[in-house]
């Protein structure tokens, strides 16, 4: 596997904004360590979690739907500050080359807790708790299908449709349904129904992924 940091590095178009370069440079200036960044994006995807876990459906039928509707417009917030927290730490690290030797640890480690925590609890506010473990279980085996090509030698396959970046959109429109959903004074299926897309679609990345690394395993 490439030690090139440039090689194995999710490409984003915001990592290309004007914002986002001032933001990776006033944090470099200041002095914060990406490690630090890191672990703020758990703290980020823990208080989604625990907004989203305020959302919960009332099990009578046509009630409001959560206990604090509000929990899935501040979900949608918090998931949000995660990805940004997951961008600026490697802006951080290598344009402003402040990375360190444990920085492979902190790049990975806190995604995964990140979408377990914050899959799982979606799910559980969607009134699909099953689902949300298993949507989490897709995310972490597509993570791990993309470290896997890179250990074969290859470049690391951030391929889609269901990417971490895409996985969390999806999931803060669904945040977005479910607020309305309780804004409306009755529960509705969307949030659900967003979490089987999220779930099907990285169902779909993994078998892309695989058969990626098998073509160049072929080739």
């Amino acid at each position: 596997m490439t030690s090139d940091p440039l090689a194995n590095r999710r490409p984003l178009a915001s990592r290309q904004t004007r914002i986002a370069a001032r933001a990776a440079s006033l944090l470099a200036r200041a002095g914060v360590r990406p490690d630090v960044i890191s672990m703020a994006g758990i703290g980020f995807a823990g208080l989604a979690a625990l907004a989203l876990l305020q959302a919960v459906p009332d099990p009578a039928p046509l009630k409001v739907a959560s206990t604090w509707a509000a929990g899935w417009l501040v979900a949608a917030g918090f998931i949000q500050l995660r990805l940004a927290a997951n961008l600026l730490d490697g802006m951080v690290a290598i344009e402003g080359g402040r990375g360190g030797r444990l920085g492979p640890l902190f790049n990975e480690i806190p995604d995964r807790i990140e979408d377990t925590a914050i899959i799982a609890a979606f799910g559980t506010a969607a009134g699909a708790p099953a689902l949300g473990l298993w949507t989490a279980l897709a995310a972490v085996f597509c993570a791990y299908l993309r470290l896997f090509g890179g250990a074969l030698g290859q470049a690391q396959n951030f391929a889609g449709p269901m990417a971490k970046q895409h996985r969390m959109a999806a999931l803060t429109v669904g945040c977005l349904a479910g607020f309305g959903a309780d804004l409306a004074g009755r529960w509705a299926a969307l949030p659900e129904m967003v979490l089987w897309v999220v779930l099907l679609g990285t169902l779909v990345t993994a078998a892309r992924r695989i058969g990626q690394i098998a073509a160049r395993i072929g080739g």
